[in-house]
């Protein structure tokens, strides 16, 4: 089948967002065709070029979130008129009701006003041509200050002023881009089969078009939700723009979990954050991020570690990850366990998070002041600070060999990747409960409260007096991260899944003869199962929206023909 693969900020960029899975994902479904819509976030991504694409991958069609440039469409006075009435509609869907609240008959009017609007929008942008310079006019900052002003809008969208409103409409703007893009035609999405968005947000704005356009089934994939993800992002905007983005991003959710066939969250944390967000529990599949277990079999097919007395800790050095209360746990591990040492293993993350390590080393150097064995040898820290690819730790599995147990103490995590890699290793661990940690390690290893440096440390100390419990945890770690979080099962639940939903989709094409009359039968329920079934038709068109439009060739041969290869 054609898969029309929807992204943002993500793969085939070098430095995208879910690039690693993206490609396993297809690379793995080599007997299906990729088509790649993805939508840039800067120019320097664009710049860094692409990952190596295999050769399922039919073509690359890419358009940027980033630009400031205007498309040049000048309505005119009825297009000027349809506009205002649907972001009109759009604006008062975000000023009015509770976000959030999925019960109700208000609710439920609300998200119905939301999506009209939207698709409002998108339909005057197929007819009219690109929306980016009435997004940006004072006709759209005047809609949207009406609604704020209107009677039943929340308090804190009544507070916004002028530049609050200013600052909502470029962000409106700049997500409600894909609604221009000329991607949803016969021979764009509307000639996939499946659109399948590798995350929420503006990248499942273009499926939500092709469903609505075509019917192309959509399914949707959040290892991360991304609602969540503004949440904890904006939290330095006044609270005017927070409540009406907060609103926007709400209901763009709401929206593309009700049109999704199937929406697959990547644990259980994501998936009450979708239902919580009005997700049909039928329509929901968990499926855990498939990772290379390779890599890591050497280690973890060893029982013996490096060093018995060492803690280990590998991640992105953030703010997030709580090195602090870290660091503060060791020196209560000092206290018990004299011998122990810490390796803080991970590199800074962008400017803050180079501040936050060099914050982290002079604590470190404070609690843990250089300790010579006698009057003129050279003291040595308790703690070090390295990154990988260094000469002590050359790879990944070394950080995790170097130690007896991993620790996590972050205090926000979504799906704790770096745990499921200690997994892999065969490593005990000791975690904070945040996220899906529960759920990854399933109780093979040791949960504490985060930010409490005591229960921490207690846990730790537990485990390094006590190897053949550290032996036995991990060795069901290993056996539980090879069952659930592999390549291999994310990629067999993503084919099933493909098959599930087109296997409920209707034939889309028409195929017709050289006079133009339809051939009934003409394209067979096989034509969707993988395999050569078919051949070059004559002329085909594909249903869509409220008439028919000419659409691409499709294959369609008898239907008792049989795969190439094939023996009756």
């Amino acid at each position: 089948m054609r898969i029309g693969l929807l992204t943002e900020g993500g793969y085939p960029y070098v430095s995208g967002d879910a690039r690693l899975w993206c490609d396993r994902l297809v690379r793995g479904l080599e007997q299906h065709e990729f088509d790649i819509y993805a939508l840039s976030r800067s120019e320097h991504q664009e710049d860094e070029g692409w990952v190596q694409l295999p050769p399922q991958v039919g073509r690359v069609i890419t358009a940027p979130l980033w630009t400031s440039e205007d498309d040049g469409v000048v309505y005119g006075r009825r297009a000027r008129r349809r506009f205002a009435e649907s972001y009109g509609e759009l604006a008062a869907a975000l000023c009015e009701g509770a976000v959030g609240d999925t019960s109700g008959e208000s609710s439920a009017t609300e998200a119905d006003r939301f999506a009209n609007a939207l698709y409002g929008l998108a339909e005057l942008a197929r007819d009219e041509g690109g929306l980016v310079g009435a997004l940006r006019s004072e006709t759209a900052v005047r809609a949207l200050e009406r609604a704020c002003r209107a009677p039943g809008a929340r308090q804190t969208a009544r507070a916004a002023r002028v530049p609050e409103l200013l600052a909502v409409a470029g962000h409106l703007e700049r997500a409600l881009r894909p609604l221009s893009l000329d991607w949803y035609e016969d021979d764009g999405l509307g000639a996939v089969d499946l659109c399948h968005a590798t995350s929420g947000g503006p990248a499942a704005l273009p499926g939500l078009l092709a469903h609505h356009f075509c019917g192309v089934p959509l399914l949707v994939t959040e290892y991360g939700v991304r609602l969540r993800t503004h949440y904890l992002a904006d939290t330095e905007s006044p609270p005017a723009v927070r409540s009406l983005l907060t609103a926007f991003h709400g209901r763009l959710a709401t929206e593309t979990y009700r049109r999704a066939a199937v929406v697959t969250p990547g644990n259980t944390h994501a998936r009450r954050w979708q239902e919580r967000c009005g997700a049909d529990r039928a329509k929901l599949r968990t499926v855990y991020p498939g990772m290379d277990a390779t890599r890591f079999t050497e280690v973890g097919e060893s029982a013996e570690c490096v060093d018995p007395d060492t803690l280990v800790w590998v991640g992105r050095v953030e703010p997030a990850k709580d090195l602090i209360s870290l660091l503060h746990a060791f020196a209560e591990v000092r206290k018990e366990e004299p011998k122990t040492r810490l390796r803080i293993v991970g590199a800074p993350t962008g400017p803050e998070g180079a501040a936050y390590l060099g914050h982290c080393r002079a604590l470190a150097a404070q609690l843990f002041p250089d300790e010579a064995e006698g009057l003129h040898a050279v003291g040595d820290n308790p703690v070090r600070f390295e990154e990988i690819g260094g000469p002590e730790v050359p790879t990944l599995a070394d950080a995790y060999a170097s130690g007896a147990v991993t620790v996590l103490s972050s205090v926000v995590e979504g799906f704790p990747i770096t745990l499921v890699e200690a997994m892999f290793c065969g490593r005990a661990t000791v975690s904070t409960d945040v996220g899906a940690v529960v759920e990854v390690i399933g109780g093979t290893g040791l949960v504490v409260p985060p930010r409490n440096p005591k229960a921490l440390a207690e846990a730790c100390v537990t485990l390094l007096r006590d190897p053949e419990r550290r032996e036995r945890l991990g060795a069901a770690a290993r056996a539980r991260a090879l069952e659930l979080f592999t390549v291999e099962q994310n990629i067999t639940a993503f084919h099933g899944i493909y098959l599930e939903i087109v296997s409920h989709t209707p034939v889309r094409r028409v195929v017709l003869d050289n006079t133009g009359e339809p051939l009934p039968f003409a394209a067979p329920a096989e034509a969707h199962v993988p395999g050569r079934w078919t051949e070059h038709s004559t002329r085909v068109v594909a249903r869509g929206g409220p008439g028919w439009a000419a659409g691409p060739p499709v294959r369609a041969t008898p239907p008792l023909a049989a795969p190439e290869g094939a023996t009756g």
